[in-house]
């Protein structure tokens, strides 16, 4: 059927300003942030009701038409763009405009809101009223809930408060069919038959789509310790993560492992002072919800006792975000060695100082043009290890994608890790889904998505292996 008739059908549901059909336009949300991926949409629609949202989904379904959901469009595995598979063929579901909070409940400790509802929002609502919502990514200002919970995002709270997937206390969405699932009721238990909120958390928009949310709260810090601490190599890093869960218990909040090559560009990006020379680096914040609790004595006796004397400790605010600075500019700081083969990897924090230096040892030896730029959250054995090619600053690196994404993958499969921490699947990993799940759990996957998306319409090409 030609789009126009498509078209019409939707400019039934929704007001001009919810409809982008020019190509200049539609481009930025085609695009994956990296420019890694460039896909093709007739459209972009951008709802402002749940209602529009049903109405689409059931024209989409009666019609077989793709449709590829999209919150902030931060990821980096092109699990928001368009798979080529359906080029030209779909639309883009922004949920954008779905952006209102819908209640705030001090009783229960929770925050619903809408899926199109930045990050820093919701972290400035809580603190409003005096309470906290702990997930705190770098791309805080710009991506979305409904994106987070789709990823089930970790971030840099993780040690204390979980993933997203901790974090969600109730879901709503629409299914492929336009069939509204709605429990968003603060109920903090709740065992009458299977779960299948967390089916959705995590599925990358490929069973449905989340259109709000029922989160948790949480006592904001009071109390707020930061420290840099130096150390000689990672197995200092994972033996003083024990330590210190073991002596602070839940005020462990933070604990960010941070190579020394990462450390020099962040601090030349953000021009600050580099607050330690070691050859590894872990930024620990502790933190507890009563006012003024001495952290820093307890804090330092255990550094004494365990040598870990080369230390920071923040003495202002200012000093603390300068600290946190230097970890959160990582990220932009690496944009001036170019483009790079990233890796959103997590391996037991026990085999985390194996991994790196045998990994590394076998990237040197086939690819020795190699950089590794190495970071990440320690505290959860999750880690952003990105590898550049000398000389090569634009997207040509891709072509040595497969072969350096071989070399560290395996690496991450012999210490029984993860492919994919918190970024997700998308479009970049599902050839290796088969690699660390196996033949039982993809069945699982394919029935689940049968069942809820038999069209195929959601998100097609992502997550699960596109053959299959």
């Amino acid at each position: 059927m030609p789009h126009t008739i498509h078209l019409a059908r939707f400019q039934q549901i929704l007001t001009p300003d919810e409809i982008l059909t020019d190509n200049q336009l539609i481009e930025p949300f085609c695009t994956d942030q990296r420019g890694r991926y460039h896909g093709q949409a007739f459209a972009v629609l951008q709802p402002h009701t749940v209602s529009a949202v049903q109405e689409i989904m059931r024209y989409c379904h009666q019609q077989h038409i793709p449709v590829t959901p999209q919150g902030g469009n931060t990821g980096l595995c092109g699990g928001a763009t368009p798979h080529a598979s359906v080029a030209g063929k779909g639309i883009i579901l922004s949920l954008s405009k779905l952006n209102r909070m819908r209640k705030l409940n001090l009783a229960d400790n929770t925050i619903t809101v809408e899926a199109g509802m930045i990050l820093a929002e919701v972290q400035k609502i809580a603190q409003t009223a005096n309470r906290y919502f702990p997930l705190s990514l770098a791309s805080e200002g710009s991506c979305q809930i409904g994106g987070n919970i789709a990823c089930n995002a970790g971030g840099l709270n993780v040690v204390r408060y979980g993933t997203m997937r901790d974090l969600v206390l109730g879901l709503e969405y629409v299914l492929s069919d336009g069939e509204l699932v709605s429990h968003l009721y603060p109920l903090h238990k709740n065992t009458s038959g299977y779960e299948m909120r967390q089916q959705i958390i995590g599925s990358e928009g490929t069973l449905a789509i989340i259109t709000a949310a029922t989160l948790k709260l949480f006592a904001p810090p009071q109390s707020v310790l930061t420290a840099w601490i130096g150390v000689d190599n990672i197995h200092s890093a994972t033996s003083l993560l024990a330590t210190l869960k073991n002596h602070f218990a839940e005020r462990l909040s933070s604990f960010e492992l941070i190579s020394q090559a990462a450390l020099s560009l962040s601090a030349s990006y953000s021009q600050l002072r580099e607050p330690t020379h070691a050859s590894w680096h872990i930024l620990v914040e502790l933190s507890d919800s009563l006012p003024a609790q001495n952290l820093t004595d307890p804090l330092i006796s255990v550094l004494e006792q365990g040598n870990w004397l080369n230390t920071v400790i923040a003495q202002s605010e200012t000093e603390r975000q300068h600290l946190w600075s230097l970890r959160e500019n990582i990220s932009a700081a690496q944009r001036s060695l170019g483009a790079s083969i990233k890796h959103d990897i997590v391996v037991p924090i026990e085999h985390v100082a194996d991994f790196v230096e045998n990994c590394q040892q076998q990237l040197i030896k086939t690819f020795p043009q190699t950089k590794t730029i190495l970071f990440g959250h320690l505290g959860d054995g999750s880690l952003h290890y990105n590898v550049f090619i000398a000389d090569i600053m634009n997207n040509d690196v891709y072509q040595y994608e497969e072969n350096i994404n071989k070399v560290v993958y395996e690496q991450v499969l012999n210490y029984h890790g993860s492919i994919a921490a918190e970024h997700g699947i998308g479009q970049l990993k599902n050839q290796w889904l088969p690699r660390v799940r196996s033949n039982a759990e993809i069945k699982w996957m394919q029935a689940q998505k049968h069942n809820l998306d038999p069209e195929g319409i959601l998100n097609p090409g992502k997550v699960l292996p596109v053959h299959t």
